[in-house]
């Protein structure tokens, strides 16, 4: 593989058989059956539904601490967590809905860790940006910027460790392209060619600061400076997400190599609920790209044209998908919060083991 960008984006309407970048024609694409297809349209749709009634929870003021929602970037973690094989890893920052969705954790749990409830899939002590589900090979949800760069090359170091053909992918926003921690990671993957794809998520703001304001040059082709392969691609068109990082996937399980891929992508709400994102972009910005990118109006199109979805059954889709979220809504209301006595609880293995315990002194401080 030459360490050279991908094809350009397919518009809908240019998407046709004998279209050389019809990415629906790649392998990885032609042999989804029609209700994998359809699952692919529902998740997005599923996630979309989930963010917009955890949005009105936190107006509610159900929800506390921050929320990052992951409005208009379905199609990435759709994407790239329906091609995980057995093997195969995630781990990601705080604008982690999408991707604990995608891997298929059930949302009851995700929206009641939003309210901080002991039913959520972190006892209710991690919030937004912390869900996790070792079952699924999801490693977070993590709130330092690019804390979880050097975590996902470590998934991959272990991978390889223990000669499973796998992948670890570790997704990043454009604003940790220039943390340390992900160069350091950068070199370490490159040195001891470890099986892990580094995702950024380029959405175009670094919190209130533009891409173009806070990094220079090509995020991707920073990977050249490592001798990694590199790719981008636009992020709101499933198949074209799909057909580009399977090819990085196939490669690093194969090869056991690292490689960085940009997927070019866009959040319709701010950085988090509470940034006034109309202060730093205008509100054409964002009407535009829902009027021609949106990746579900997109995908929708695609499918209702290659006769693999009607508008009866989208319609459908989308009114399971907001009772999933209201019921989701509902079981968080209905659950308890932590008591006291949890606070102890899943900090130190020996606190929560005492049986087995070898340390001497105090684990917590009183």
């Amino acid at each position: 593989m030459s360490n050279k960008p991908i094809a350009t984006p397919v518009k809908p309407d240019a998407v046709g058989a004998n279209n050389p970048t019809d990415h629906r024609q790649a392998p990885v694409n032609a042999e989804l059956s029609a209700a994998e297809r359809i699952n692919l349209y529902r998740t997005m749709v599923r996630i979309r539904r989930f963010e917009e009634r955890s949005l009105r929870a936190y107006q509610a003021k159900k929800i506390g601490g921050f929320l990052h929602l992951y409005i208009g970037q379905e199609a990435v973690a759709v994407a790239c967590c329906s091609l995980m094989g057995k093997h195969d890893h995630v781990i990601t920052a705080y604008r982690d809905h999408g991707h604990a969705i995608a891997v298929g954790m059930d949302t009851k749990p995700l929206m009641a860790e939003l309210y901080g409830k002991v039913t959520g899939c972190s006892k209710g002590k991690g919030g937004s940006m912390h869900y996790f589900d070792p079952s699924r090979n999801f490693w977070g949800g993590h709130g330092i910027v690019g804390g979880q760069v050097p975590l996902g090359t470590g998934l991959a170091y272990a991978i390889k460790y223990q000669g499973l053909k796998g992948a670890a992918m570790a997704f990043m926003g454009d604003g940790a392209v220039n943390q340390g921690a992900v160069h350091e990671a950068y070199n370490i993957a490159a040195l001891w060619d470890l099986p892990v794809v580094f995702v950024i998520e380029n959405n175009g703001y670094s919190m209130g600061t533009s891409q173009a304001r806070s990094s220079a040059g090509d995020l991707a082709r920073r990977g050249d400076a490592y001798h990694m392969a590199w790719g981008t691609c636009d992020g709101h068109d499933v198949y074209e997400v799909r057909s580009v990082m399977n090819e990085f996937l196939v490669r690093a399980r194969e090869q056991s190599k690292p490689a960085v891929v940009e997927i070019k992508t866009y959040r319709y709400r701010g950085h988090s609920v509470a940034d006034p994102d109309r202060t730093y972009r205008d509100k054409s910005e964002i009407e535009e790209y829902q009027r021609t990118k949106d990746p579900i109006t997109v995908f929708r199109a695609l499918l209702t044209s290659e006769g693999t979805l009607d508008e009866a059954a989208a319609d459908a889709i989308d009114a399971e998908a907001r009772a999933e979220a209201d019921n989701a809504a509902n079981f968080a209301e209905a659950s308890p919060f932590p008591t006291a006595d949890d606070i102890q609880k899943d900090v130190y293995w020996e606190a929560d083991n005492p049986e087995h315990r070898k340390s001497e002194g105090l684990l917590f401080f009183t």
